[in-house]
């Protein structure tokens, strides 16, 4: 692909480059650029790209994309007002803007996403319509799992994906969209046919800094889509939604909505209530336990009637539906009189949700062994501990993905949210032995809840990833 044709859309400031000078690929990356390549000079927060500008002609690289003018006399380059903004348009244009041949559905917001993408997911494909799925647990295209390193891609890995998806013959995407990747660009340029917003509660402050940061970056979906379906009842959807220009469809679980729940029904393994919209009401049913599950499946209820389907299509989709991995998933326990789960809460409001629902099932004490994650938000880490004080009756404090941070460290900053709750706890550093310590110390009727790492079968440790799935760590200890 000529350059020319790479750059297409895009407002050039200034240039020194040949414009018909042929690329073979793109990279943002230094370390993998190939001969022939456009090197994407990224302005990162951590790192300039254009300090490695030198390395990339090194390698071969045709040209450069870049903020800033190549300090060399020499190096062809392209100088733009945003490489963000410019990887994702040379990526559209790389692959031919797969985007655009396939119905696009984002999921944002604090919880529910991966719940939401799934579910949804198995409507579309109930239809016949090949589907793939962007998300915190894997990536999909129809049955095929891909492996994921983040909930939702740079923007060059993203179109690549989009057009393997394309490719296989999918005609809709559904995928979570963080608000790093909204406020970072890598959706840029995606249309999306609708968007649905589930909720906002505290997390990614250490990035944002501030709630309302938070939300105006989730509030980027809705200025690209064509229908918004989002949660009448969160506090933050007036902010989330104002200036936008799309349709939009309300739901909520509290009523005053244009989709609301009526007649709900808690069991132990599933949520059941009458989805009422208008004069229509219909019996819903979803098999994954949890107040919070009635305000997810709505959402998804909504996307999927803006997408064309009715309620009662959805609804006896969903029945048939089976849990969704990570998300208040069974581990067996063969021969034991306790219960183990296992979540992907790892904020204070996800904790509330998942030990809430635990709460309100279990014959004996819900336990509760969390943590909290290294180089993240520590504003989060004392109301994470008095979140779980202040519903479970045991509490294990131990380490979740502590990267460059001590775990030690970390606990110290949950501890003081459990002063004066009168909840008991125990502090075991190691992952392992907490789990087992757990395991040990239950009694008939309990119900551990192992959260915060739910689909992750990993453990981060300074910048590398170790080997380390819940489930195993059950099986092998019995």
């Amino acid at each position: 692909m000529k350059l020319k044709e790479l750059l297409a859309g895009l407002e050039v400031l200034s240039a020194g480059a040949d414009m018909e000078t042929e690329i073979a690929g793109v990279s943002y990356d230094s370390r993998q650029v190939k001969p022939g390549d456009l090197f994407v000079a990224l302005s990162g927060y951590t790192v300039d790209g254009h300090r490695f500008i030198p390395q990339a002609m090194a390698s071969g690289a045709a040209a450069v994309l870049c903020q800033v003018p190549p300090e060399e006399e020499g190096i062809p380059y392209v100088r733009v007002a945003d490489s963000r903004r410019a990887l994702a348009v040379t990526g559209a244009n790389f692959f031919g803007h797969p985007a655009d041949a396939m119905t696009m559905v984002g999921v944002t917001g604090t919880n529910g996403k991966t719940t939401t993408t799934y579910l949804l997911k198995a409507i579309l494909e109930a239809r016949g319509e090949k589907t793939g799925l962007i998300g915190t647990n894997q990536n999909m295209i129809g049955a095929e799992a891909l492996p994921t390193e983040r909930t939702t891609p740079e923007s060059f890995e993203l179109q690549k994906l989009f057009a393997q998806m394309r490719d296989a013959g999918c005609t809709h995407v559904v995928m979570e969209v963080s608000s790093h990747a909204l406020y970072l660009d890598r959706v840029f340029g995606v249309r999306y046919k609708v968007g649905v917003f589930t909720n906002l509660t505290q997390d990614h402050l250490d990035f944002h800094k501030t709630m309302e940061a938070y939300c105006d970056a989730k509030a980027l979906l809705f200025r690209n889509c064509e229908t918004g379906v989002v949660n009448a009842a969160d506090p933050w959807t007036p902010r989330l939604m104002k200036g936008s220009a799309c349709g939009i469809t309300t739901f909520s679980s509290a009523g005053g909505a244009d989709l609301r729940a009526e007649d709900a029904v808690l069991a132990a393994d599933h949520v059941a209530f009458t989805a009422v919209r208008g004069g229509q009401r219909v019996p819903v049913r979803v098999n994954i336990p949890g107040r919070f599950m009635i305000d997810n499946t709505l959402g998804v209820l909504g996307a999927a009637l803006a997408l064309g389907i009715p309620l009662e299509e959805s609804a006896a989709v969903l029945a048939r539906v089976p849990h969704v991995k990570g998300r208040v998933e069974v581990v067996p326990t063969p021969g034991k009189d306790y219960t183990v789960l296992i979540d992907y809460a790892h904020s204070p409001d996800s904790l509330e949700n998942v030990l809430s629902t635990v709460k309100g099932f279990a014959k004996g004490r819900t336990i509760a062994l969390f943590g909290c994650g290294g180089d993240r938000d520590r504003t989060k880490r004392p109301k994470m501990g008095r979140a779980a004080a202040g519903i479970a009756d045991f509490l294990v404090v131990t380490t979740d993905n502590p990267r460059t941070e001590r775990p030690a460290d970390i606990i110290a900053d949950i501890l003081p949210g459990l002063e004066g709750t009168g909840t008991p706890y125990e502090v075991i550093e190691d992952r392992v032995e907490a789990i087992h310590w757990a395991m040990d110390h239950a009694g008939a009727g309990d119900v551990i809840v192992l959260c915060g790492k739910g689909h992750e079968t990993y453990q981060e440790v300074g910048h590398e990833k170790h080997h380390m799935d819940e489930r195993e760590i059950v099986a092998e200890y019995l």
